[in-house]
């Protein structure tokens, strides 16, 4: 039987969703994926593969998946995105689909992502601001984070940002852009007078790095580590033990390249 594999890009608000990846008795991107394809798609033999496995929380504005479709291929590929967006939950979005080669690999052929980390301090924030924007109490000092963000780019020893069940992985990884800014690029009546945005981009991270880069980098400015510390840390990974992962609520995966530009 012949399989054809069609390369979809997608947009999600987390908020509700416990992660990418199916899990028993839990509501996953994934998952509703699947169900919904089960009505599009009646009788078909099918499957996906995800670019990546999003937090709990977690957001993406430019994430992929890919479908791979057995017997008859998608005879109008616009049709096709129509009618499953309409069968889609209102936040979840396909805002693209293109067929793709067999060996077309969404998982060795992303040659970059970029993640933001939107984010504000001091006062509890509005209600409405809890799917998109972590809050974090008291102050903090924005220039020494910024600072700290820079440490990150290169390639590091990443084993202090990440969980115990993970550390007999491959922790190196390379950053090509770490950065901290002002936020000037999401934008609501109920958002706070000042938000940020912490950007960190590269060919792939570990799991829970981006939200442990993210809290050390609050405990930074909050007082409770150093900036020596955080240097420290990607010399010598023993000599940090973090434990604080930043919410998954503020988190969300920006930007996704391909190799040959898909």
């Amino acid at each position: 039987m012949d399989r054809h594999h069609y390369l979809l890009r997608i947009q999600y608000l987390g908020f509700r969703y416990s992660g990418w990846q199916r899990q028993p008795e839990q509501k996953t991107v994934e998952g509703m994926l699947l169900k919904t394809l089960r009505f599009v798609l009646p009788g078909r033999e099918y499957k996906i593969l995800g670019s990546s496995r999003t937090d709990s929380r977690v957001s993406s504005l430019d994430g992929a998946f890919e479908l791979f479709l057995e017997g008859q291929p998608l005879e109008d590929l616009s049709k096709f995105m129509d009618h499953f967006n309409l069968n889609l939950p209102p936040d979840i979005r396909i805002f693209k689909i293109l067929p793709v080669q067999q060996d077309f690999n969404i998982i060795n052929d992303a040659s970059y992502k970029e993640y933001h980390y939107l984010f504000a301090f001091g006062a509890k924030l509005h209600p409405f601001c809890a799917p998109l924007m972590a809050g974090f109490h008291g102050e903090l000092d924005i220039p020494l984070m910024q600072k700290g963000a820079s440490l990150f780019i290169g390639t590091h020893e990443f084993s202090s940002y990440t969980t115990r069940d993970q550390k007999g992985n491959q922790q190196k990884r390379k950053v090509i852009l770490s950065e901290l800014i002002p936020n000037t690029v999401f934008s609501a009546s109920f958002f706070p007078d000042k938000s940020y945005i912490f950007k960190i981009g590269g060919h792939g991270f570990i799991r829970y790095q981006v939200r442990m880069i993210m809290g050390a980098l609050v405990s930074l400015g909050s007082g409770e580590l150093s900036l020596e510390q955080l240097r420290y840390s990607l010399v010598e990974p023993e000599s940090l033990e973090l434990t604080y992962i930043a919410p998954g609520s503020g988190l969300h995966l920006n930007k996704l390249q391909f190799k040959g530009g898909k």
